[in-house]
């Protein structure tokens, strides 16, 4: 199928079959990577769902994209503009709702994938707005409540489902982050799954096989 030319440049695999208001799966890269990289796994999803997979909105130098900028300060340390990581945030609900329109998908029924960066985005998309979520897959990444609407507590997340994996040796990003991920989701009444497996900052094929079994059980 060809993309159409949305606010998100992006690559899509149809369904198969190809039907008007098929469930969509989107896909969303970590830091200074881009639409090319998730979409590897496009061929390992639910056939009968629409894969999507989004480049991120910020260029990096000399190549790569990001959902925000990650700063490393001599006295601060390492910090994250969460106010570009918010504007991402409402370029991707936006985004979803524009693909679903324009590619005649199920707007209630779609899942976010995510993979580090792009994984603390989908838990700030799904979790602000989870009238439009129903499922989350978030690899290798962690919950940043500062990114999230002020009143998301207030919303009603019982429809909403997650899995969320990690690797025990991951060196980017702290397991102690991600292993937050459970009670956070508990507190909401979110149906949940947390794992972790003997791996990096990466998805081994275990991990892999695992997300894929959860996902056609849904």
């Amino acid at each position: 199928m060809t993309t159409a030319p949305l606010s998100l440049t992006h690559l899509i695999r149809p369904s198969d079959p190809t039907t008007d208001k098929a469930p969509v799966i989107f896909l969303f890269h970590g830091y200074g990577s881009n639409e090319e990289d998730l979409f590897s796994f496009a061929s390992e999803l639910p056939k009968d769902h629409t894969v999507i997979s989004a480049r991120a909105p910020y260029a990096m130098e000399p190549f790569g994209y990001a959902w925000y900028a990650i700063n490393f300060d001599a006295e601060q340390g390492k910090w994250s503009d969460n106010e570009q990581a918010i504007s991402s945030r409402e370029k991707i609900i936006g985004f979803i709702e524009e693909a679903c329109r324009t590619y005649h998908l199920d707007d209630t029924r779609v899942t976010l994938l995510g993979f580090s960066q792009g994984t603390i985005l989908s838990y700030s998309v799904a979790l602000s707005y989870p009238e439009k979520i129903r499922t989350v897959v978030g690899l290798s990444g962690y919950i940043n409540e500062d990114i999230l609407i002020p009143d998301y507590k207030g919303k009603d997340h019982s429809n909403l489902s997650v899995y969320a994996s990690h690797g025990q040796v991951d060196q980017v990003i702290p397991p102690e982050w991600a292993q937050r991920i459970s009670p956070f989701l508990k507190q909401l009444g979110i149906a949940h799954v947390y794992e972790e497996f003997p791996v990096g900052h990466g998805v081994s094929p275990q991990n892999l096989n695992s997300f894929k079994n959860w996902l056609l059980k849904r």
